[in-house]
């Protein structure tokens, strides 16, 4: 998300995390954007004196079974992943019954932001694609399957495209060995009966 986009409100008005608040060695410093199931914040890294982007789940989900859930599914699919055109994650901690993810800190605009302002030029477009399927590629390769690939996940960079935003991610390699397992089972029992 770009520095000067204005952050949504929350369900209650605002952001939930104020500026100077620490989660760990992270000091918030300004939101950057909240969607319907996490609250994002630039941060600084007190230890290693860099900016982060802070994720969290937002209070009014942290009592969600299903809402941690997905929250964790992202974690994991994020941290399994390492190519130049996805966001990196270096960190996640819970603090005072509030998760958080801290990710790479990208300074661009999203993909969705610069197509309000007119088409892409064809070289653009092209960068951009292959960028994108590079890093699909990855992730596939991985077993992670994005599932919520849009223009507002994908931010544009001095370096290029970087897929962000795995909340809605499924690691398929997980869910093979759940259906095997099962089959596995149904052919046990077909056997004895």
């Amino acid at each position: 998300m770009s520095r000067d986009q204005t952050p949504p409100a929350g369900p209650s008005g605002g952001m939930t995390l104020s500026p100077g608040t620490r989660l760990g060695p992270y000091e918030i410093l300004v939101p950057l954007g909240a969607g319907g199931m996490g609250e994002v914040y630039q941060a600084r890294d007190t230890r290693l004196n860099r900016t982060v982007a802070v994720k969290i789940l937002p209070a009014h989900l942290s009592d969600r079974p299903s809402a941690k859930e997905r929250f964790e599914r992202e974690a994991k699919a994020i941290s399994s992943l390492n190519h130049p055109n996805i966001c990196h994650m270096y960190d996640v901690g819970s603090q005072d019954g509030i998760g958080y993810l801290v990710m790479e800190y990208l300074e661009g605009e999203t993909l969705a932001e610069r197509l309000r302002k007119g088409p892409l030029p064809l070289e653009q477009v092209l960068k951009y694609g292959i960028d994108i399927c590079e890093g699909l590629e990855m992730a596939h390769r991985s077993a992670v399957v994005h599932r919520d690939l849009k223009p507002g996940n994908i931010m544009l960079t001095r370096t290029g495209a970087k897929l962000m935003d795995f909340g809605l991610a499924k690691l398929v390699e997980q869910q093979k060995e759940v259906l095997i397992s099962q089959l596995s089972r149904q052919e046990t029992l077909t056997a004895e009966i």
